[in-house]
C-alpha cells in the first residue's frame, strides 16, 4: 500500500559562504545545509558546461589507472542499487575497474535511457586521481586537519538512505543531485537492514522512498514527516553532519560528486560501529533486568558524563577513565584485542 505522505521540507540555504560562515553559524547547527555555488569555479565544473564527455576527459587525464570496484545494475533497477528481493545478495554486480573505464562506459551509455546502470563509488582522490585534488582543494578545512577526499561517478542512480560516522562536505562537480535527509531519531522508522551485510560498508533503509509500501513498512509514515531535501546543481555543496540519515540522487546521464569527510575529537577514537558489533556478543541478550542495569552504568560514564563524574579521583588516579596516556591506549589496545581473540 502506498499513500499520500508529506512533502520533504527543503534544508537552508545559504550564499556565499565563507569559512568564518561555516564555522560560526553553519556547522555549529548540526544541520544539513545547502552551501550555494560554493563550487561554481572548480575546473571540473567549468568543464561540465562543455558536456559530459568533456568531465569525462578533463577526470580521465588525472587517472593513474589503478583497479577500482565499479557497480553495474541491470535496466529493470532503474538506478536503485539495492539488496536481492532475500536480502542475501544485491541487485547488481560488482566488477573491478578504472577510473577512466567507469567514465568511458558511461559517456557511452549517455542516449541509452533504457541501458544498465553504473557506479562508482567512494573513489579515493589521492589514491587514483591526485592531480585532481590539487585543483580541487577540500573546503574550509584547517590545514593538517585529517580528512578523506573522494569522488563518486554514474549515471541516473539512487543510493539508499544510509549514515555516516563523518561529517562531510559534498559539491556536485557535474549533473543534479538530490540529497534526502531524516535525522538520527527516525532510525526505527527507516528500517534498518543488515548492519554485517551491507553494499557498501553503511547500514541502509530497506524502504523505497520513492515507492514506500506502508503494509511492510507502515512507521515510515512517521519518518516522512521529518523528511528535509538538498536538491543540488553543478557547482553547489551540501554539508552532511555525521549520522544524519541520507539518501543520494543523480538525476543525469553522467554525475559527478566529490566530497570531503572528516572527524571530531581526538585521533585516538576508533568507530563506534564496532562498539555496536561488540555489544551484540556482550549486551544485547542478557536479560532485560540485567540490560537495564548496564544502561545505567553506560550513561553515566559514557553518554552523561561531565566534570562531576570523576570529581572524586584525583586525576592521576584515574586510568582510562581520565586523559588516556598513549601508552594506556596501546594498553587498552591489547587487552581488548586478547579478550576478542577467541
Amino acid at each position: 500500500m502506498t499513500a499520500a505522505l508529506p512533502t520533504p521540507r527543503p534544508v537552508t540555504r545559504y550564499e556565499n559562504v565563507t569559512a568564518e560562515l561555516f564555522w560560526n553559524e553553519i556547522q555549529p547547527k548540526g544541520e544539513p545545509a545547502v552551501l550555494s555555488g560554493l563550487g561554481r569555479d572548480w575546473p571540473v565544473v567549468r568543464q561540465g558546461l562543455s558536456g559530459a564527455e568533456a568531465v569525462r576527459d578533463y577526470l580521465g587525464s588525472f587517472s593513474l589507472e589503478k583497479p577500482l570496484e565499479m557497480f553495474i545494475a541491470p535496466p529493470e533497477m532503474k538506478g536503485r542499487f539495492f539488496y536481492s528481493d532475500d536480502l542475501h545478495g544485491f541487485n547488481f554486480d560488482r566488477r573491478t575497474s578504472t577510473v577512466r573505464q567507469v567514465l568511458d562506459l558511461v559517456v557511452k551509455h549517455l542516449g541509452d535511457t533504457e541501458g544498465p546502470s553504473f557506479y562508482a563509488g567512494a573513489v579515493n582522490i589521492p589514491h587514483h586521481l591526485p592531480g585532481f585534488g590539487t585543483e580541487h582543494p577540500v573546503p574550509f578545512l584547517p590545514e593538517g586537519t585529517d580528512h578523506l577526499a573522494s569522488v563518486w561517478i554514474g549515471t541516473r542512480t539512487r543510493i539508499a538512505p544510509h549514515w555516516d560516522l563523518a561529517q562531510n562536505i559534498a559539491v556536485c562537480g557535474a549533473g543534479r543531485r538530490r540529497f534526502t535527509f531524516f535525522p538520527i531519531d527516525q532510525v526505527a522508522n527507516l528500517y534498518i537492514g543488515p548492519i554485517d551485510f551491507t553494499m557498501a560498508g553503511q547500514p541502509c533503509s530497506l524502504v523505497d522512498l520513492a515507492d514506500p509500501d506502508l503494509d511492510r513498512f507502515p512507521r515510515y509514515a512517521e519518518a516522512a514527516r521529518h523528511a528535509r531535501f538538498a536538491d543540488l546543481e553543478a557547482g553547489d555543496a551540501v554539508y552532511v553532519p555525521s549520522l544524519w540519515i541520507h539518501q543520494v540522487e543523480s538525476f543525469e546521464p553522467l554525475g559527478l560528486l566529490v566530497n570531503y569527510w572528516w572527524r571530531d575529537g581526538p585521533e585516538y577514537l576508533i568507530t563506534p560501529t564496532l562498539t555496536l558489533m561488540h555489544a551484540l556478543l556482550s549486551l544485547r541478550d542478557m536479560p532485560r533486568r540485567e540490560r537495564d542495569q548496564w544502561r545505567i552504568l553506560f550513561d553515566h560514564f559514557i553518554f552523561d558524563e561531565d566534570e562531576t563524574t570523576l570529581a572524586h579521583i584525583p586525576e592521576d588516579a584515574r586510568g582510562v577513565l581520565g586523559d588516556k596516556t598513549p601508552e594506556q591506549l596501546q594498553a587498552l589496545r591489547r587487552l581488548l584485542a586478547s579478550r576478542l581473540g577467541g
